[in-house]
């Protein structure tokens, strides 16, 4: 595989990390036994593992940093790699080897994932637990990868075997050149820009017009609308923990068609409202929060890496009434969409990719400080069809979502057939019982259930802005 080097995005995920901050995204995938009741050994698993990742070479690959910091580090193969310094069994429970793993950072010699297999024969059901880098996958990417392991039926597909011979490592003076040559490249594409607007000016005007604008209002909300103090600030520790709670998709669904909106909206409204009694229970007076909401911008061309881009919108956890605040997101999530935010915030992060590597790292420092938001808030849409991993059917996938530097709560949901399941992600020292931040989740989505005002088409939703 050629080498790749690291976008500006994908290289803010390394400018982030510190010792508590962690930034590997990452799952918990639960199977239950095949037909025949057996649990796949972990020898097993480990063969089955090692067959279909090489369907994904980036997962043999380590970063090279270019000498001098010139350019963005590149991915170069690991002369090292083997499977066994990335995938390993533990017993339960399982819980307990979650947080454990969760709350140690990735070593960045070696390729950027581990995989742990935990096996409950008690339970009747074996776990997955994976962890990636975000510099190398975005929740989406990471949901491809679980892809790669799966299967449409109990019986595996068979997968030719793949010899692999890595390319030797580039030497320093290579690294610093190919680091010049890609700086220079970039530099040149932007020299052309005027050229291309002098052949049509009128054209590019319009789109210099519209792509200012699309920017002008992300930043505006990213970076002048400040997030207010909230008692989820608070400097981290190196302990995580992963509470999870899960509801028929269906429940989301009936909202959505009850009251007009759509599930991210359901979902933003169920953190809301989990979020206030979290908050009350206690003793904050709970107050708005403002939320990072990734938005993917991947198209079926995109191999790893990151390509998303986000929204910031307001939670109102501070509204009593719960269809109030289903609302009121639905409100600003439609303002968010129809003024191209998330594509306004894709071209300033591809813009700030042609500045000074130290003006990145401040910018990414920026936009990851609690000034900018409260917690991160991210809907991973999973597979909709039953999947098996050795014959063992795939029931759930709980999603982790990393902490950024003083940010102690994010909350995921993926979801998986007629499921949806949640991960609230949390300090464990900050926020010692994120298992009552999930529960609290749960009990919203019961709220909005049992509301009772008009439905959609007999309730005017008051317009966006």
């Amino acid at each position: 595989m050629t080498s790749a080097r690291l976008s500006g995005l994908d290289a803010s995920f390394l400018a982030v990390e510190t010792p508590t901050a962690h930034m590997h995204v990452g799952w918990v995938a639960l199977f239950s036994p095949p037909a025949s009741g057996r649990l796949p050994g972990f020898s097993e698993l480990c063969d089955h593992i090692e067959g279909r990742l090489a369907r994904a070479p980036r997962y043999r690959q380590k970063l090279a940093p270019v000498p001098l910091g010139l350019n963005a580090p590149e991915w170069v193969d690991d002369e090292a790699f083997s499977l066994d310094r990335h995938l390993y069994w533990a017993p339960g429970p399982l819980t307990g080897l979650v947080d454990e793993v969760m709350s140690t950072p990735l070593r960045r010699e070696r390729p950027l994932w581990e995989m742990w297999i935990c096996q409950e024969p008690a339970d009747k059901r074996f776990a997955l637990i994976g962890k990636a880098h975000h510099c190398m996958v975005d929740g989406l990417a990471a949901v491809e990868l679980g892809l790669l392991l799966l299967d449409p039926t109990p019986e595996p597909v068979e997968c030719e075997p793949q010899e692999w011979q890595p390319t030797p490592k580039p030497g320093a003076e290579r690294l610093l050149v190919r680091g010049m040559r890609d700086l220079l490249a970039a530099q040149l594409g932007l020299l052309r820009l005027p050229l291309r607007a002098a052949v049509s000016p009128a054209r590019a005007a319009r789109q210099a017009g519209a792509r200012a604008g699309r920017v002008g209002r992300a930043l505006s909300h990213a970076l002048l609308a400040a997030a207010p103090a909230s008692a989820l600030d608070h400097s981290l520790s190196p302990l995580r923990r992963l509470a999870w709670a899960e509801r028929p998709l269906d429940d989301l669904r009936t909202v959505k068609r009850t009251y007009g909106t759509t599930i991210n909206d359901v979902m933003l409204a169920a953190v809301a409202g989990g979020m206030r009694t979290y908050l009350t229970d206690h003793g904050e007076q709970p107050g708005t929060l403002k939320a990072m909401i990734p938005v993917s911008m991947r198209s079926p061309s995109d191999v790893l890496g990151n390509r998303v881009s986000f929204v910031f919108a307001e939670l109102p956890c501070e509204e009593p009434d719960p269809l109030s605040r289903l609302y009121r997101v639905h409100a600003a999530m439609s303002a968010r969409k129809r003024d191209g935010e998330p594509e306004g915030a894709d071209l300033a992060l591809k813009a700030a990719e042609h500045t000074p590597a130290l003006v990145q790292h401040a910018l990414s420092r920026l936009i990851a400080s609690p000034r900018t938001f409260n917690l991160v808030v991210s809907n991973i849409p999973g597979p909709s069809e039953q999947l098996y991993m050795c014959g063992c059917p795939l029931r759930r996938v709980y999603p982790v979502v990393p902490l950024a530097d003083r940010h102690t709560v994010s909350v995921g949901m993926t979801t998986v057939g007629d499921r949806a399941c949640f991960g609230v992600y949390a300090d464990r020292e900050a926020v010692p019982d994120a298992d009552t931040i999930a529960r609290d989740i749960d009990d919203a989505i019961t709220e909005l259930l049992e509301g009772t005002p008009k439905p959609a088409s007999q309730r005017r939703i008051a317009p966006p802005g």
